[in-house]
């Protein structure tokens, strides 16, 4: 049998005061105010589609300012506010990152360049030209959304000239003010995506690669999480294995763009582990339908999350849950749909 990684490596334990302040972070950001997070990290609500759905997360040291994540246009003025009550003006800001080139992510990064004079943007090669010429994007984007309310949710995407761009390599270090902020390439949401490991703090700014959390449903015991499977380069096995590694650098916390600071504890990765197996489940069980294959998968989906929620003690909030999980079951529906028309790599064996 196959042992992961993760499982020769011991889940970090956490004390009642750090696991309470999970509760304090969103009183924050209820408030709209910057959460501050401590070690020179903040946390700022790009107000995308809904509040606490995207974070997009300021790194400070001496005197400068790293940006993870820019969401969609319509958040440069929440990130251009949170830097004006944290005493810094534009040109403190060294650097952009991204840790992938979906527009929820990086669909803002051509204004903020703009915005943002000695920024350099941080991206995976696989990305790079895609930020310099957004028009692949903009169609694709178009193509999941449609055209109208791509254009509603995101606004007209910039193109950042290729002389700001940086394509990282795998385990590149920058430096920001002093302290480093580690590149980790940590394929299967999306061949492009990379996470950011600050080493000062431990702490590792995730993207998509440890879920979505739905803030409205956290428990006493933690957050409620699922995979995001979106299209088109779902890969379950390489998914898993970018998760071994960053836990194999036991990090402090987690920052997930979906949404905010969340403890790698036992529990957390044991249901997100649980979920994603669950959706290639959910999705190898409809191979054979045919042509209303994603139509199926869209309904395993909808009972597994509804099963979920039951065995988290969650069942009193089904039907609110659903409406939230709408649109990610649509998404993940479709990803696992191109998944398994395109040779579901990366499923298990038998």
């Amino acid at each position: 049998m196959m042992v992961r990684l993760a499982d020769t490596v011991e889940t970090p334990d956490f004390t009642e005061e750090e696991m309470d302040l999970t509760s304090c972070d969103l009183a924050a950001q209820a408030e709209g105010d910057p959460i501050d997070y401590g070690n020179g990290i903040h946390a700022v609500d790009a107000l995308y589609v809904r509040p606490r759905l995207a974070a997009i997360h300021l790194v400070t040291a001496n005197g400068r300012v790293a940006v993870v994540e820019s969401a969609h246009n319509a958040a440069l003025p929440r990130v251009e506010s949170a830097l004006a009550a944290l005493g810094f003006d534009r040109g403190a800001v060294d650097y952009l990152f991204l840790t992938h080139v979906h527009l929820d992510h990086a669909g803002g990064a051509g204004a903020m360049m703009q915005a943002f004079p000695n920024a350099r943007l941080v991206v995976h090669p696989r990305g790079a030209r895609h930020m310099a010429d957004p028009s692949q994007l903009n169609a694709a984007t178009a193509a999941v959304y449609g055209a109208e309310n791509a254009a509603l949710r995101y606004g007209t995407l910039l193109p950042v000239p290729a002389d700001r761009i940086i394509a990282t390599t795998d385990r590149q270090v920058f430096a920001l003010g002093g302290r480093e902020l580690e590149i980790l390439h940590t394929p299967g949401h999306a061949k492009h995506h990379q996470c950011i490991f600050d080493r000062a703090s431990r702490g590792v700014f995730t993207g998509d690669l440890f879920g979505l959390c739905y803030r409205e449903l956290d428990r006493p015991d933690g957050p409620f999480v699922i995979p995001t499977t979106t299209p088109s380069q779902f890969n379950p096995a390489d998914l898993q294995r970018s998760i071994d590694l960053v836990m194999s650098l036991a990090p402090s916390a987690l920052f997930l763009t979906h949404f905010g600071r969340i403890l790698p504890t036992g529990a957390y990765l044991a249901q997100l582990r649980r979920m994603i197996d669950g959706h290639v489940a959910a999705a190898l069980a409809e191979r054979n339908r045919g042509d209303r294959r994603e139509e199926y998968i869209r309904q395993g989906l909808a009972s597994l999350l509804r099963s979920e929620l039951v065995a988290c003690g969650r069942g009193d909030v089904v039907d609110q849950a659903m409406d939230l999980f709408a649109e990610d079951i649509e998404l993940n529906a479709q990803g696992l749909e191109h998944w398994l028309a395109h040779g579901a790599e990366g499923a298990p064996a038998g």
